[in-house]
């Protein structure tokens, strides 16, 4: 069954866009627009799962952040503080004169730990976030 294609605009910064293109090369994609489908793809199917977090988790949270963005590293201070009772350990790496490495273990209901990582991502001068979880089960 065919799909009607929908035609969008995407501004990106050509240094984005360069890595991009270099991607869709090595694997292959017969054009951007494969690539581009592809990685939304790859997006929603982590979104899905990171809204299927439920039950007691362990989690980290590993961002790499521009600590050079007015109210940037103010803004993920408050967040932190704000899941002050789920957070349980935090560790700060300077990467370069202009990034900033950060991770963040927290335990607790896995709605929460997803929420703390959504708003983290969602901050301008975020530039890479990944949230792993694990249950709390006696398997652990």
């Amino acid at each position: 069954m065919e799909q009607e294609l929908m035609r969008i605009g995407v501004s990106l910064p050509e240094k984005l866009l360069s890595r991009f293109d270099e991607i869709i090369l090595k694997r292959g994609y017969s054009s951007r627009s494969e690539g581009i489908r592809d990685a939304i793809r790859n997006y929603i199917v982590h979104y899905e799962w990171m809204s299927d977090v439920q039950g007691e988790r362990v989690g980290v949270i590993t961002l790499v952040y521009s600590h050079s963005q007015r109210g940037l590293v103010e803004n993920l201070t408050d967040i932190q503080h704000d899941s002050g009772d789920i957070i349980q350990s935090s560790l700060h790496v300077h990467l370069d004169h202009d990034n900033c490495l950060e991770v963040i273990v927290l335990r607790g209901e896995g709605k929460d730990v997803r929420v703390a990582a959504e708003k983290m991502m969602s901050l301008k001068g975020v530039k890479h976030v990944k949230l792993t979880t694990t249950s709390m089960g006696k398997e652990l």
